[in-house]
């Protein structure tokens, strides 16, 4: 990008564009992935819809790179663009709820947090991931789920309309009667035909869940898989638990003796009647005694924070995913290899729940392409220090290789790696990928929308 641009862009534009040159450029090209190092020509911070409208025309016409940042948690790094612009939303952080209605409107930049707090304060959430510092859009674009998903589905199940900015510049609306193929490929279909400036979304009554961890000595795991594998998928919709593999760290509510210890074990999430909770998780038992149970009433924001701390941006993050629809006991045997092997103390793999009311929808409804998957397992090597950058992709690599012929063949849009195939991106959005290649050709023929996990127009190679 040359000067004159980058001045043009200035004057057109509310919010800042900031150059390598400028003093502000190295955090605005700072995302929560340290192992992502690129510089893109310029950041766009972009101040509102008609911004975003402008920058589009820019970086077109221009013939540039574009990369779009909600709230930077791509692990793929697909927030950044070398030597291109990245359209940072960030200032488009806010969420609006109308309590009467059950829904909540949200920017382009809004983090899981900010809605959070917005809905908690009327007793009300949607379902999405567990970090409250990861962006909605980003999450809701690859379908997003969490600690609700068996109760109130995938986050795309609760999308209602979308606000996007085409690659011709234009902005539309999308939901059920306006646009409404590309509602159904927003949902699930990642970052490939436009630019989300907002989301409406369904909300649900959910105000303090019961919360509860329990763990065991990770020479365990194969008990203790075994038994999540089939109490799990007939428990009440109400619990949610997530299988982990994790090193205890040195802090509440563990206790000190098990700090540092290899572990494996579920952090649960009750939507029902608190009084229930802890009869409900007496079997915690049954695969043997666990070295640690807790449970506790918790506002649901608080549940949504629990890990932020212990997974702050800088980071150094190496991930891959798979969809599972059973856990056999092959795939058991590459866990427990992994798991009593964990690289780093940050280092982990989850197995996460998507069944339930995820199973209610058709599969033909969005573009979420699994929805007879049972579980959408990361593996993710992660760890402060840049020279553990390799040993921590190389252990995910490896693990990831012997457990892929466990899986169903694709997974979760959001927890693809960097560099991964082409032919893993037509895995993942499956059966959907020809119906998605043709919506793309009608909103996207040229893909400038490309720095995703890309999907071609159909007739282009």
């Amino acid at each position: 990008m040359d000067s004159t641009t980058l001045e043009a862009m200035r004057a057109a534009l509310r919010g800042p564009v900031i150059g390598p040159q400028d003093p502000e450029y190295r955090d605005a090209r700072t995302i929560y992935n340290a192992m992502i190092d690129r510089r893109p020509a310029a950041v766009v911070r972009c101040a509102d819809a008609a911004d975003v409208m402008a920058a589009v025309d820019f970086v077109r016409d221009e013939g540039l790179e574009l990369a779009v940042r909600g709230g930077g948690h791509s692990g793929a790094g697909l927030c950044l663009v070398d030597d291109g612009v990245t359209l940072d939303l960030s200032p488009m952080r806010w969420a609006h709820i109308d309590p009467d209605a059950r829904t909540g409107r949200v920017g382009g930049g809004t983090l899981l947090g900010d809605l959070d707090h917005a809905a908690h304060a009327f007793g009300l959430a949607t379902p999405s991931g567990i970090l409250s510092t990861t962006g909605v859009v980003g999450l809701a674009l690859g379908g997003g789920h969490g600690y609700l998903t068996r109760r109130y589905g995938l986050t795309v199940d609760n999308l209602l309309a979308a606000d996007v900015v085409l690659a011709d510049g234009s902005h539309v609306t999308a939901d059920e009667n306006e646009n409404s193929d590309l509602f159904w490929a927003l949902r699930g279909g990642g970052g490939n035909f436009g630019i989300v400036t907002s989301f409406e979304l369904r909300l649900h009554p959910v105000d303090t869940v019961g919360v509860a961890i329990t763990v065991w000595p990770v020479d365990r795991i194969r008990e203790v898989l075994e038994w999540y594998r089939d109490f799990l998928p007939q428990a009440p919709e109400d619990l949610n638990g997530f299988f982990l593999a994790l090193t205890v760290p040195p802090g509440p509510p563990f206790p000190e003796e098990i700090h540092g210890q290899k572990m494996c074990g579920v952090v649960w999430c009750w939507t029902g009647d608190p009084e229930l909770l802890d009869a409900t998780l007496k079997v915690v038992d049954e695969p043997g005694p666990p070295a640690f149970h807790f449970t506790s009433p918790m506002p649901y924001p608080a549940l949504q924070t629990m890990f932020d701390a212990l997974l702050p941006s800088g980071l150094q993050w190496y991930w891959r995913g798979n969809f599972f629809d059973r856990i056999t006991d092959d795939a058991i045997a590459v866990h427990a290899k992994y798991a009593e092997n964990l690289p780093t103390d940050l280092s982990t793999t989850h197995l996460y729940p998507v069944d339930g009311a995820a199973h209610r929808i058709g599969p033909d409804d969005t573009a979420w392409a699994y929805r007879d998957a049972v579980w959408s397992g990361v593996i993710a090597g992660i760890d402060p220090d840049p020279d553990n950058a390799e040993a921590i992709r190389q252990w995910c690599v490896d693990y990831w290789e012997e457990l892929h012929p466990q899986s169903m063949g694709g997974t979760y849009v959001n927890f693809m790696g960097v560099g991964e195939s082409q032919d893993r991106v037509r895995a993942t959005y499956g059966d959907h990928y020809d119906r998605l290649a043709a919506v793309k050709q009608v909103y996207d023929p040229g893909n400038f929308f490309h720095t995703n996990q890309n999907i071609a127009p159909a007739g282009r190679p």
